[in-house]
């Protein structure tokens, strides 16, 4: 089934012309019909009208930190999901002071949401946030100016695909037999022939793993969230000869972004909360310094939108 992101903002601390600051969707429509995001930066709603994804369908926000440039649009955003039809419950996931903000601006906005909304806030430590049978998140601190998580969604394995063609080799029509052995149940043909189920469904696939992570110098979480991920969304806010920048605002450089993918045997790293100092094709240097270290690196931009595949099936 289909799983998608889809990059709302990719810039750092404020908007540019090119890109606005950061969000991004995990599309899971195939899978639960709903999206789920990944900050909420001012004008991530203005970026949602100009995107194929709808604020109604949206279940979970999970947010890494709360500068402005990755929260500043969430109560617009709340507010809109009301007037576009989202009626069913919200959870929002994100560092101590998450519940006072959204509470405080919903009060003296004097917004009424019409629908249930949940605030879930973290420890500062390794944990699991939420679980059910087709996925696990779990979040851990990173190193950070301030207190900063990265999410790791692991979808859990997926039954084997059904040998239709060899079920109807053998005679069987598609019908009741069908759903019985998909289902894992041996059955017994009229002519007393037993089909064991185990010899008609394929070997179990692997689910996919995505890793997005807030702002953040390398550190050990970094690597051990992102653990033979197939997908890696790491912020690379400054180039390599901006390393002192990087040390002292606590963010990384596009090749401390793809060590950590390196080490951490990632598929694809994809690159994001760009400086807007790095404008057109300067940024692509961030992508060609990451590819000297992690060849599989893509740079993302507004409205970039990329499938995930098990890299173990590929």
């Amino acid at each position: 089934m289909k799983v998608e992101l889809y990059f709302l903002g990719t810039g750092a601390g404020m908007p540019s012309k090119e890109r606005n600051v950061t969000s991004v969707m995990l599309g899971l429509l195939a899978e639960r019909g709903v999206y789920w995001m990944f900050d909420c930066g001012e004008g991530t709603q203005h970026q949602v009208l100009r995107a194929p994804v709808k604020i109604g369908k949206l279940e979970k926000l999970f947010i890494t930190h709360l500068h402005g440039d990755h929260l500043y649009g969430l109560p617009g955003l709340m507010s809109s999901r009301s007037y576009q039809g989202g009626d069913t419950p919200f959870t929002i996931y994100g560092p101590k002071g998450i519940r006072e903000f959204v509470e405080t601006s919903l009060r003296i906005s004097d917004s009424h949401l019409g629908y249930q909304t949940t605030i879930i806030e973290l420890e500062p430590e390794e944990q699991v946030v939420f679980e059910d049978d087709q996925f696990v998140v779990s979040a851990a601190p990173l190193v950070h100016r301030i207190e900063s998580f990265g999410y790791r969604i692991v979808e859990k394995p997926q039954k084997g695909r059904l040998d239709a063609e060899r079920l109807k080799s053998l005679g069987i029509a598609f019908g009741p037999l069908f759903g019985k052995i998909k289902n894992g149940e041996d059955v017994e043909l009229p002519d007393g022939t037993k089909l064991k189920a185990e010899e008609f469904i394929g070997p179990m696939i692997p689910g996919r793993i995505v890793t997005i992570l807030g702002d953040t110098q390398p550190c050990v979480h970094a690597v051990t969230l992102s653990k033979d991920a197939d997908v890696l969304v790491h912020e690379a806010t400054f180039a390599e000869h901006r390393k002192e920048l990087a040390v002292m605002y606590d963010h990384s450089t596009a090749i401390d972004a793809a060590k950590t993918a390196q080490e951490a045997g990632v598929g694809t790293l994809i690159l994001t909360h760009i400086s807007s100092r790095y404008q057109g094709e300067e940024a692509d240097m961030l992508r060609d310094e990451a590819r000297t270290v992690h060849e599989d690196t893509l740079l993302a931009h507004d409205h970039f939108r990329f499938e995930i595949r098990s890299s173990r099936q590929r």
